[in-house]
């Protein structure tokens, strides 16, 4: 019976470290036997083992994972045999070979290839395990990047932080080990959603689908093709991309004219333009004849395939969600719509970040605490000169008047000051507590809805309704206002404790503070950006990239990585005009200027 303990693995793999650093070549013995005792099985482990071990003790992750498991005295090679690769190895690398329909790059994953092996050969148990550790690293890596894991988004903008659930890969080799249709447990780490799948299926229509023509000119399998290499299948390459060979040129020669052709070819289809000829761009070779009519439609159904990673595979049967494109806010039960209503997100310079969490509580007539930011960034300014600061003037002495305007009081521990006797000159704002009582001007309105997260943004309610009127409504610092919180709240809280319309309604007139009510069963919540949608007809609704998340992330997909821009494209330069203040305002501190004004310069001040 395999030993399935991780901890017994450990001891394990230590123990077998310490005595495979004085074995000889793969075939000796262990330190307590003759070479006879070894059979073929032990002998392939043993090679195996010794080949993961140097790279396990240096690196976590994959290597240290498959010196773990193969370092059990049971273990068993996976994907090869004394006759080479056997037929769970040829299953899952030909669903490797179809990574690309599911937004994934085949090229990415370097496959064994031992055609004509030799069992005799002197080196055939060093060739067996060489393709046993390459399949495994391989199936780790799909299994990773199936779920999100290709890339650490918050090197490439902050605010893209979704919560990824990455394999782990000892438990990805456990579980494979013991599937009797291994290619189909590695499939089912591509994301289990109706949405990812149309779009999926989108995706192969968009490059064109496989076409049954026997005038196709096709590409066996068969070695990689790239620059330089000579192989009688550049020969049907050429056919294939219609380059013929220039005079006194072989045509199973991989020249610059091909290379060209192979990366316009790419490149046409939304992948990267490597130039190589590998079992991906076979596969779209010989499965289509028709160029994508928009290049750029690919592109972003393989940007919102990559956004379903971000995603657990079950969402859960009752939950929330926002799409910040579409500025709308959804509760779904049992994978259907309950309740939708619209809210507004952050400013393009305040972004709502992509993550996920759950809630925990509901609070009705809350206090607002100003957050450090608009104390810093706009609540600081205003104090400061009463207007002449700005531009170099010394203003003379303190406004605080602000505080007064807007209803805010300041606390310096827990005892109220009066913010026009301190010293500005010496005090630190952030080191105060500047808050907003309750009443019918709190600029979170009767309810808000936390689900604590390092960002500290949350959902609530507004003073300003106007704002849902709009069609790009990006005007926050960050927190989602929601139009309809009071039914947010009804429904949140029927499904959880049972509460009525009436009951909401009541709490909330009854003027009580800053009440919270405890969720019973937390509620995943999920923010996240999508762009484009499949509808169910086949048709697509696609969405404003407010926050030029689309560029970036494309750039980096393809092996370009942007730097992060904290001031991307206004939101009236990729969807559609917002207030002419606020533009100026945000052009103004793009370039190191001061705004024109103090109340450009708090002119988001209540817009949390």
């Amino acid at each position: 019976m395999r030993l399935s303990s991780r901890a017994t693995l450990g001891l394990f793999s230590a123990a077998a470290m310490v005595c495979l650093v004085a074995t000889a070549p793969s075939h000796a013995a262990e330190p307590d036997g003759p070479a006879a005792l070894i059979g073929p099985a032990e002998a392939l482990r043993i090679a195996i083992v010794t080949r993961v071990a140097d790279k396990g003790a240096k690196a976590a992750g994959e290597y240290k994972a498959l010196a773990d498991y193969y370092s059990a005295p049971d273990a068993q090679a996976l994907w090869v045999d004394e006759n080479g690769l056997n037929l769970r190895a040829k299953s899952v690398m030909e669903e490797i070979g179809k990574a690309d329909d599911y937004g994934l790059r085949a090229s990415d994953y370097a496959l064994p290839r031992i055609e004509g092996f030799n069992p005799k050969s002197p080196n055939s148990v060093g060739t067996l395990a060489d393709a046993e550790i390459k399949l495994d690293v391989a199936v780790l890596r799909y299994a990773r990047d199936a779920r999100g894991g290709r890339f650490d988004w918050t090197r490439l903008d902050p605010d893209l932080d979704p919560t990824l659930a990455l394999p782990d890969p000892l438990q990805v080799m456990e579980s494979i080990a013991i599937r009797s249709e291994p290619a189909a447990y590695l499939r089912s780490f591509q994301p289990d959603q109706p949405q990812f799948e149309a779009l999926r299926k989108a995706l192969i229509a968009a490059r064109g689908g496989h076409v049954d023509d026997d005038g196709v000119v096709r590409i066996p399998d068969g070695p990689v093709l790239k620059l330089g290499v000579e192989h009688e299948q550049v020969a049907l390459l050429r056919k294939r991309l219609e380059v013929p060979a220039t005079d006194g040129a072989k045509e199973t020669v991989f020249d610059g004219d091909v290379e060209q052709a192979v990366r316009r070819f790419q490149e046409e289809r939304g992948y990267r333009p490597d130039g190589l000829v590998g079992p991906g761009t076979r596969r779209v070779l010989n499965g289509e004849q028709q160029r994508s009519s928009s290049p750029s439609k690919t592109r972003l159904i393989l940007l919102n395939m990559e956004r379903w990673r971000w995603l657990p595979n079950d969402l859960g049967p009752f939950y929330v969600t926002v799409n910040i494109p579409e500025f709308t806010l959804r509760v779904m039960e049992e994978g259907k719509p309950a309740f939708t209503t619209r809210v507004v997100v952050g400013k393009p310079d305040k972004q709502t970040p992509i993550f996920s969490n759950e809630m925990q509580e509901i609070v009705f007539n809350p206090y607002w605490n100003v957050p450090n930011s608009i104390k810093m960034e706009e609540l600081l300014p205003s104090i400061r000169g009463g207007g002449d600061w700005f531009f170099g003037g010394g203003g003379g002495g303190w406004d605080t008047s602000v505080f007064a305007r807007n209803g805010l009081r300041v606390a310096l521990g827990t005892k109220e000051v009066d913010p026009s006797m301190l010293d500005w000159n010496r005090i630190d704002i952030r080191s105060l507590n500047v808050y907003q009582p309750p009443g019918p001007d709190n600029v979170l309105g009767t309810v808000k809805f936390l689900f604590p997260n390092k960002h500290d943004v949350y959902m609530h309610d507004t003073t300003q309704k106007n704002l849902f009127a709009k069609t790009v409504r990006a005007e926050s610092h960050g927190c989602m206002r929601v139009q309809n919180p009071d039914q947010l709240a009804t429904m949140l809280l029927n499904k959880d404790q049972g509460w009525t319309a009436q009951k909401v309604a009541s709490t909330i007139d009854s003027g009580a503070e800053d009440q919270h009510i405890g969720l019973k069963q937390k509620i995943p919540v999920y923010i996240t950006y999508f762009t484009l949608k499949v509808n169910d007809d086949g048709s697509f609704t696609t969405y404003n990239d407010i926050y030029g998340h689309d560029a970036r992330m494309a750039s980096a997909l393809l092996g370009e990585p942007m730097a992060y821009d904290p001031f991307p494209p206004m939101v009236e330069e990729v969807a559609a005009p917002v207030d002419r203040v606020q533009q100026r305002v945000v052009r103004q501190q793009r370039r190191g200027r001061p705004p024109n004004s103090i109340a450009d310069a708090i002119s988001g001040f209540l817009n949390n």
